[in-house]
């Protein structure tokens, strides 16, 4: 049965908008930090282009001069020369290729990884409003995309250019007259040329758009998550046929961008081929008998097929450029991003090993993006160094917003959150990341293995720090006793391992950083009541010296906190100790009760 048609996303006016102003000067400026090698390419180009345009004239000396003269020794020299030509240009070609390749997949490389960082330094909020199969999209298809318009145009049109207009002044020597017959089609062959690129940018925006719904499908559809929801919801036919269908509108803009004016170009072709016919024609005609020579005539008729295929490369590139335009705009659009949370101009200087960790919220507000109202607002809070701070209240309340401020996942709308009455806007990112360490409820281990896992807090940690570290977590008996031990595999985000231990992996992970302050966000959410007790236990022996801020539902947790603070509809209700706030009968005691 074939499958229901789904509709692609819409063109967006805003994405037409900046489609048509990517700046051919912006693309040129990636080849800047290669002006001397495209230099190189340059001359080696004309060169080649230059002894080329010998061929043809070697050619007429032989029909006109050393054939009909019998002259052996000048024909064995010119067929030497011919071979000679075609040697020196074949040689000139290879280096040419080398060169160019290097410089467009140099290109390639810098953009790659450009997109890469910038995107690494994005903030929370703008993964969390963008699909990842997009992210990967841009990265992959639409940089994939642009592979040979990279690689080779700039040389192309070097080349082509070179060799078209070399080729126009070798006939206009030969024969003026003749040269105006073959060029008479050229402004009809650029006007065409000029539309069908229009029409191939536009579908080549559709194209992208549709193969980053099809990531998007296939990141859903395929990850360990996705397909544990699929069959438990059933959901599989349905994706099957959403694949289906993003898969058959790309089989239909493929067809739209191959055949895109391609009877106006099959057109021109002919006319090509028809305008050698037209010059014979010429040639004999009364008027034009004994002006010239056969050997000049097909020397001519040589030139003109090798300026036909230059133009005709020259125009073929101008459509690829321009169909280009649409990869571009999607990139740039990612480097164009703003960095909403940066690392500041003049950052303080903090040395981590020195840091006391007194933590403090002053009037803190904060916003989502989009939102019109505030997740928190007016927080004030004041952690001192070593000290054990713990959050509580409803889901939505904002605790896990709190936390987020604290580890600078997001900046404050209004207010400050300094650690020893440094902003944490002030601090760079590095400085801060080894300052404060998160551990969530929602753990993420990278596919690869256990220790290569926990050494991703600390490249360079010894086995013995990583063991330190899962002792401590409450995990490394389990490790140990694994076949492989740390050099176990925890497959696709941690699905080998179950919540409990994946947590006190992560526990671990960040335990090995030993930063002066722990946020932990229902860290441990998913351990049982007998491994959630040893694991309290180890935190609380590292939180000697160390301040950490805890958000909890199981109050059990939180009872030995040196302050708990109630959150409720984004503001600070209650706060004191487990017994002041029971003794005050309200929130937190209902919350306990």
């Amino acid at each position: 049965m074939e499958p229901p048609r789904i509709r692609s996303r819409p063109v967006s006016a805003a994405e037409k908008k900046q489609a048509r102003e990517v700046s051919l000067r912006r693309i040129g400026r990636l080849f800047t930090p290669y002006r001397w090698q495209l230099v190189i390419v340059t001359a080696i180009i004309v060169a080649s282009s230059v002894v080329g345009l010998a061929s043809p004239f070697l050619l007429r000396a032989v029909i006109d001069t050393a054939l009909p003269d019998r002259n052996l020794r000048l024909l064995i020299w010119l067929v030497i020369g011919m071979v000679a030509v075609a040697a020196v240009t074949s040689a000139f070609g290879v280096v040419q290729t080398w060169i160019s390749t290097k410089i467009g997949q140099q290109v390639m490389h810098r953009l790659r990884t450009d997109v890469f960082a910038h995107l690494q330094r994005q903030s929370i909020a703008f993964f969390t409003r963008t699909r990842t199969g997009e992210v990967q999209s841009r990265i992959t298809n639409d940089i994939g995309g642009m592979q040979s318009v990279v690689t080779s145009t700039a040389t192309s049109v070097a080349s082509n250019l070179t060799t078209a207009v070399a080729t126009a002044v070798a006939m206009a020597a030969l024969s003026w007259r003749l040269s105006l017959i073959s060029l008479v089609v050229m402004p009809p062959a650029i006007y065409l040329t000029r539309r069908v690129a229009r029409m191939r940018r536009t579908i080549t925006a559709q194209q992208q758009r549709e193969l980053a719904d099809l990531n998007v499908t296939v990141e859903e559809g395929l990850s360990i998550s996705g397909i544990q929801l699929s069959k438990t919801m059933g959901a599989g036919p349905a994706l099957v046929d959403r694949f289906t269908g993003s898969s058959t509108r790309l089989i239909d803009l493929e067809l739209r961008s191959q055949l895109a004016g391609r009877w106006r170009m099959a057109s021109m072709s002919v006319i090509f081929a028809a305008i050698p016919a037209v010059i014979y024609l010429a040639a004999g005609l009364p008027v034009a008998a004994g002006t010239m020579s056969i050997g000049t005539l097909i020397a001519f008729t040589t030139l003109q097929g090798t300026l036909f295929r230059p133009i005709t490369s020259l125009l073929n590139v101008g459509v690829s450029l321009v169909s280009s335009l649409a990869l571009f705009a999607r990139i740039f659009e990612y480097l164009d991003l703003p960095v909403e949370v940066d690392d500041p101009a003049e950052p303080v200087a903090v040395d981590p090993a020195r840091v006391k960790g007194h933590v403090r919220f002053e009037d803190v507000t904060f916003a989502y993006g989009g939102s019109d109202s505030a997740a928190v607002a007016g927080i004030d809070l004041d952690v001192p160094a070593g000290t054990t701070l713990a959050l509580v209240g409803e889901t939505g309340s904002g605790k896990s917003t709190i936390a987020s401020l604290a580890a600078r996942l997001y900046d404050p709308s209004a207010g400050r959150v300094t650690i020893d009455d440094v902003d944490l806007r002030d601090m760079t990112l590095a400085d801060l990341a080894s300052v404060v360490g998160v551990v969530s409820q929602e753990t993420y281990l990278l596919h690869t293995t256990v220790r290569e896992n926990l050494r991703y807090a600390k490249p360079d940690a010894s086995d013995a720090e990583i063991e330190a570290a899962a002792r401590a977590a409450q995990i490394h008996d389990l490790i140990a006793n694994l076949p492989e031990g740390y050099d176990t595999v925890v497959g696709s985000r941690g699905h080998r391992f179950s919540g409990g231990e994946k947590q006190r992996i992560a526990i671990a992970r960040t335990l090995l950083r030993n930063p002066r302050v722990l946020v932990l966000d229902e860290a441990t959410s998913a351990l049982d009541n007998e491994t959630e007790r040893a694991v309290q236990k180890a935190f609380d022996a590292l939180a000697q010296g160390r301040t950490t801020i805890t958000i909890a539902h199981r109050l059990s947790t939180v009872r030995d906190a040196d302050q708990i603070v109630v959150i409720d509809r984004g503001h600070v209700v209650e706060a004191g100790t487990h017994s002041s706030l029971v003794a005050d009968n309200g929130r937190y005691a209902a919350l306990a009760a």
